[in-house]
């Protein structure tokens, strides 16, 4: 943690640093289960403390917004000023850790307005402007700057290429991974040299259910983009859904989304780089989930960020 901010830095390479936000602060939770009767089969982290009480339950309350602690989205009916507060906290609290790690800080965090396709910004030729483009992924060449992505379930993906110094952040909900945003993220890259990955918090099967029809579209999107080989297709349902039983005896299933990201990052030679299990945005109360807010009736609920800096040593 940095600042007393939900920041976790998540990896460093070279001159990049990777970093994943929260909802709330992971020192105010421990490893015991906690149970919350409006979610059921959800998991939860619980601790004594009055801290983690007030907490977690303004996170799970029904009907109420759920903001946490560093919401990151103006877009979810938040105080715009005090989002752009977080922001600015983000990026101090940043620089905090880098210097830390005898880095120079970061001039900027670039965010972009995300809306499921598989549009790309570039940063280093589009000029600066006060409205952020619509766009999926980001990528740039640059020091002393950080790409941002902002989820609330969807699955974030930062790439880094050490031969050319390039890197990128994805947006990937099952719409992105449909059209191909990784492979067209990736496809702006130099042809030459290792690319790695890393995926950050996001819905894990066990929360994710779907109708089987969004299984099919994203079958057909995979097919349409070439973004899986021909034996991970073939096996499309046994690899990545499994059945809900549901109770309504509907056709729902439960689709793996950060798997299907990882394979369709391997399947492009993209090597993932995590050094631990993907913590689930729903079943954590620490996180943000879109899902969570409307199974609890919740009018908003707030956005985290993965982050991927480019800041050289000092």
């Amino acid at each position: 943690m940095t600042d007393k901010l939900p920041l976790t830095m998540l990896a460093q390479l070279d001159d990049v640093t990777v970093f994943q936000t929260a909802a709330l602060q992971t020192a105010d939770f421990e490893d015991t289960d906690f149970k919350n009767p409006g979610l059921e089969g959800a998991d939860f982290k619980s601790t004594e403390s009055e801290t983690y009480n007030q907490k977690s339950q303004k996170m799970l309350q029904t009907e109420q917004a759920s903001y946490g602690e560093l919401n990151l989205g103006l877009h979810v009916a938040d105080n715009p000023a005090q989002v752009l507060d977080n922001r600015m906290r983000l990026l101090a609290a940043i620089n905090q850790q880098l210097a830390t790690q005898q880095r120079a800080s970061i001039k900027r965090l670039h965010w972009v307005n995300q809306v499921h396709g598989k549009q790309i910004h570039d940063v280093d030729v589009s000029p600066l402007s006060m409205r952020p483009v619509d766009a999926d992924a980001l990528v740039s060449q640059q020091a002393e700057l950080g790409l941002a992505i902002m989820t609330a379930d969807c699955v974030p993906i930062v790439l880094y290429q050490p031969a050319s110094g390039q890197i990128a952040a994805i947006h990937a909900g099952w719409q992105g991974l449909a059209c191909g945003i990784i492979k067209t993220t990736a496809e702006r890259f130099e042809s030459a040299g290792q690319i790695i990955a890393w995926i950050g918090v996001s819905i894990s099967q066990a929360h994710y259910e779907v109708g089987s029809q969004v299984r099919d579209k994203l079958l057909a999107g995979c097919i349409e983009s070439n973004s899986l080989s021909t034996e991970h297709l073939d096996n499309f349902a046994a690899l990545f859904s499994i059945p809900a039983n549901s109770t309504d005896g509907s056709d729902k299933i439960k689709l793996d989304l950060p798997k299907l990201a990882a394979y369709q990052l391997e399947t492009l030679g993209i090597r993932v780089s995590n050094d631990s299990d993907i913590d689930c945005s729903y079943a954590d109360p620490r996180y943000y989930s879109y899902r969570r807010q409307t199974h609890l009736q919740q009018p908003a609920t707030g956005r985290m960020a993965l982050i991927v800096v480019r800041s050289l040593a000092i």
